[in-house]
């Protein structure tokens, strides 16, 4: 059943907050641009890609059947991004002397690594392009067809001029055709294109370049763009609900689809595009060449210049959720850090409540619906994490409270506010109910602090101190450690007994 309230999310294409309502009913479709794997995945591509975990996994918890399709680009991507040059795959593969679907190999596994270490859900669907040349193929065709597109020694490339006649290429980037054409670079091989803005659609490949395939108009290979529009055509249609991907993809990539898309068969792909914000290290753009840069197994590991320790990819998932994902999110020690006691104080609240003991009170004054409305608000505006955040760091303060007064949440409000953190921060949020190694860190720091204060309430025992001794007792209690005294010693646990 799909929830009551209204999602909005916001559009890139128009600039706007809409509405969402999909094509189908209770049904989405949503394409996402997935690596290219010529090269270990970047905390930039994690960010992106657990944003669109998250939302996928909202989609799912208002009640949508979800078809996620996430590509992997194993061939077509160039240098820099342009129409001349070597394929990054065939590239790497060539410096190290290996065939090109190895490279695809080792990075594509390696991807797949990182995102179940950050515990982000597989796509419904996982197309390559080399597996989808058949269809990139006959997209060419159609726009060969259409006339928006043309042959030029054995490439095909889309005449952007042409297309801009009756529609607006640079709608969803927000630029002028006329400052792209004034503002391009003369580069070697354009003689082919009748503009400089004109992109491939299939390119003639070179005696040197490894990969290829026949077709009619040469031995060659799709451009990286047509990959996209092949892909998301054939599992979602030629009109879908969302497409996402990083906003560096604005252009040209995505430009480039909208306009092949609308090219070949009058629809522009999707009826939303979103796009998750750059991210930053230490306040600086992220660069191999000034060695700015933090990788995931780096984040992990916390061997790096950057860090002073490793950090679990539950504590980095939770940092990047309290930034929206429009936003542009700053990494760094300090902040990781700051996650990670927020992360460990969410946990730890939620550990209290599930192991509260039953106080008599059946109902109490917290009114828990309108707790999860308020988290499901947040939501519904845009994918508001950090809100949701916010409002799931109410609940740790009623929490708090309850251990003090049990009436404030009662056994029922206590066993429902449970079940619906488990699902905030596990369902959607994607927070898995273990530690992860970094919070030893708190555990270790816990177990030297507790020493001390079972030595003290030892000593006051000792010296028939009882009221001190019992006041120790009540305020471990208080805030969900429980002391169970043995014969020659006493221990902790928390969460358990602690009235």
């Amino acid at each position: 059943m799909i929830k009551m309230q209204k999602l909005h999310i916001y559009d890139s294409l128009s600039s706007k907050l809409k509405t969402f309502s999909p094509i189908k009913k209770g049904k989405v479709g949503m394409y996402v641009c997935g690596p290219t794997v010529y090269s270990d995945v970047h905390l930039g591509n994690v960010r992106t890609f657990l944003s669109f975990d998250l939302i996928f996994r909202y989609l799912k918890y208002l009640g949508y059947q979800v078809r996620y399709v996430r590509n992997i680009t194993d061939v077509g991507h160039l240098v820099d991004d342009i129409d001349e040059g070597e394929d990054k795959i065939g590239l790497k593969a060539k410096i190290e002397s290996l065939e090109p679907m190895e490279i695809v190999q080792r990075y594509s596994r390696g991807f797949h690594d990182v995102m179940r270490a950050f515990n982000a859900l597989p796509p419904s669907i996982e197309p390559t392009a080399t597996g989808h040349i058949i269809e990139q193929i006959e997209i060419a065709k159609k726009l060969l067809k259409t006339g928006f597109a043309y042959e030029a020694n054995g490439s095909v490339y889309f005449d952007v001029v042409h297309y801009n006649k009756n529609n607006s290429y640079g709608e969803l980037s927000g630029r002028n055709i006329d400052d792209l054409i004034h503002g391009s670079r003369a580069l070697d091989g354009q003689s082919d294109k009748h503009s400089p803005l004109d992109f491939a659609i299939w390119k003639k490949a070179s005696k040197e370049h490894i990969m290829r395939w026949p077709s009619p108009w040469s031995d060659g290979f799709p451009g990286w763009h047509l990959e996209c529009s092949a892909m998301s055509a054939k599992y979602l249609g030629n009109c879908f609900d969302i497409h996402g991907g990083g906003m560096d993809l604005k252009f040209p990539h995505h430009e480039c689809e909208i306009a092949q898309n609308n090219g070949a068969n009058g629809k522009k792909g999707a009826n939303n595009w979103l796009h998750t914000n750059m991210l930053t290290l230490n306040g600086k753009r992220m660069s191999k060449s000034t060695g700015n840069v933090l990788l995931p197994g780096e984040l992990l590991s916390g061997e790096s210049p950057h860090l002073s320790r490793s950090y679990s990819a539950n504590s980095a998932r939770f940092f990047i959720h309290q930034a929206h994902y429009r936003s542009i999110l700053d990494f760094s020690d300090e902040a990781l850090q700051a996650a990670d006691k927020g992360f460990f104080r969410l946990k730890t609240s939620l550990d209290i409540l599930k192991n509260r003991s039953k106080s008599g009170h059946e109902n109490g004054s917290f009114d828990v619906k309108a707790w999860n409305a308020s988290c499901e608000s947040a939501m519904n505006n845009d994918f508001n994490s950090p809100k949701l955040i916010a409002i799931l760091f109410e609940a740790v303060k009623v929490i708090q409270s309850d251990s003090k007064d049990p009436t404030i949440l009662g056994d029922n409000g206590a066993s429902i506010l449970a079940k619906n953190m488990d699902i905030w921060m596990e369902d959607v949020l994607g927070l898995t109910s273990e530690y992860q190694g970094d919070s030893n860190i708190y555990k270790t720091a816990l177990e030297s602090a507790m020493e001390i204060i079972i030595d003290a309430r030892k000593d006051a025992r000792d010296k028939k101190e009882w009221n001190k001794s019992d006041d120790i007792r009540k305020r471990l209690a208080s805030g969900g450690i429980h002391l169970k005294d043995g014969a020659d010693e006493s221990q902790f646990s928390i969460g358990h007994d602690y009235t």
